[in-house]
């Protein structure tokens, strides 16, 4: 059946859950690119048959072309959609992707996720005349300069601004700078506590 490939393919976007990225699917996508060739090859022979004189195969032309144009709507809708997914994830993770992410990636979502994020640290940088700013610090607009988070993991030493050592240890608890502890709470190293 025409476009049955492309429709699951479409389906599976739907059924992805936010935050996570499904592996990247070669196999169907290159089922669908091989259907799309065949049914432009049958059309380039009906084209080249109806001038030669057999009118009858204008309206198989048009289906197949019908065919052709959403298998390619649903192709670029696959592909702009895992792009997005990536380009959030950039904003939530941080420069580095979690293993489980990186593995869903193709060749080239990886290397088109390394060129964003050298755009973004390259902006990020020439912010304010060059004195930079990193946009990725405060996803959401703080409500206290100071939080309060538990610690998910021994982590170790960790320097604040200020200069002073604070110790990360399973369980415990510390009110730091937000700006300070962002990332590692995006890293899942801190969680931050709210009562």
């Amino acid at each position: 059946m025409l476009g049955n490939k492309a429709l699951e393919l479409i389906k599976e976007l739907s059924r992805a859950s936010s935050g996570t990225l499904s592996p990247y699917n070669e196999d169907c996508i290159r089922q669908i690119l091989d259907e799309m060739k065949t049914l432009y090859e049958l059309n380039q022979k009906d084209v080249n048959d109806t001038v030669a004189g057999e009118a009858g195969l204008f309206s198989s032309v048009q289906v197949r072309h019908a065919a052709l144009e959403r298998n390619k709507r649903c192709l670029l809708t696959y592909l702009y959609k895992r792009l997005r997914n990536i380009q959030q994830m950039r904003w939530e993770f941080g420069s580095v992707l979690p293993a489980e992410i990186r593995y869903n990636m193709c060749e080239r979502e990886v290397q088109w996720f390394n060129r964003y994020n050298k755009m973004l640290a390259t902006y990020m940088r020439n912010i304010a005349g060059g004195i930079g700013l990193d946009l990725t610090q405060d996803i959401q607009p703080p409500k206290s300069l100071y939080i309060e988070v538990r610690c998910l993991v021994d982590h170790g030493e960790f320097e604040t601004q200020d200069g002073n050592i604070v110790v990360l240890k399973r369980n415990n608890q510390h009110f730091l700078l937000r700006s300070e502890c962002e990332n590692l709470i995006r890293q899942g190293i801190l969680e931050h506590v709210t009562n």
